[in-house]
């Protein structure tokens, strides 16, 4: 199961653009409110998560977590529940992906040092210790790292190749005329 984190101020097109890649590409993905199941974006565009971080019983089918950024990530960073996810998928070597501002929220964590990690500009100060790449989407280890909004299908692709491999990855990219 893959896990993405909503919070009021999320950024739509980094958290629907690669659920949405990752739903075609035969992967079942839970969006999570940390606070109501409608959750307000950065551009006025609600979403009706699947649960809310205080409906998961158990989260121990977790292949992937997700963090979207925009102003959302300041409520992800502040919330002590996403901080536990976080910390339970690091200890069990779980992907962790965030995209936009959200590489900070792993940044400040160290999780990050020694890690190529890309982010919103502006942000690379928070990646504390990450070799900071130009690239749209990077994988280094467990962590993928995306770089804002344009980036986004970028990030889901990369995602779902993770996930379902490369090949998958290719051809649905060619059906959705990426």
């Amino acid at each position: 199961m893959v896990y993405l984190l909503l919070a009021d101020g999320f950024e739509e097109i980094e958290a629907v653009t690669p659920v949405d890649i990752l739903r075609r590409g035969g992967v079942e993905v839970t969006t999570v409110s940390i606070k109501d199941k409608l959750v307000a974006g950065a551009h006025g565009i609600a979403v009706e998560a699947d649960k809310t971080i205080s409906e998961l019983d158990d989260i121990s089918d977790m292949e992937m977590l997700i963090l979207p950024g925009g102003g959302g990530h300041e409520l992800l960073d502040a919330s002590n529940d996403v901080h536990a996810m976080i910390n339970y998928a690091h200890e069990r070597g779980i992907y962790i992906a965030a995209i936009c501002a959200a590489p900070s929220i792993l940044g400040k964590k160290m999780l990050l040092s020694g890690k190529n990690a890309v982010c919103y500009p502006g942000f690379e100060k928070y990646l504390y210790g990450a070799n900071i790449c130009s690239d749209k989407a990077v994988k280094d280890g467990r962590f993928i790292t995306g770089k804002g909004p344009g980036a986004a299908a970028e990030f889901g692709f990369e995602l779902l190749s993770v996930l379902k491999g490369g090949e998958t990855a290719e051809k649905l990219g060619e059906i959705m005329q990426y």
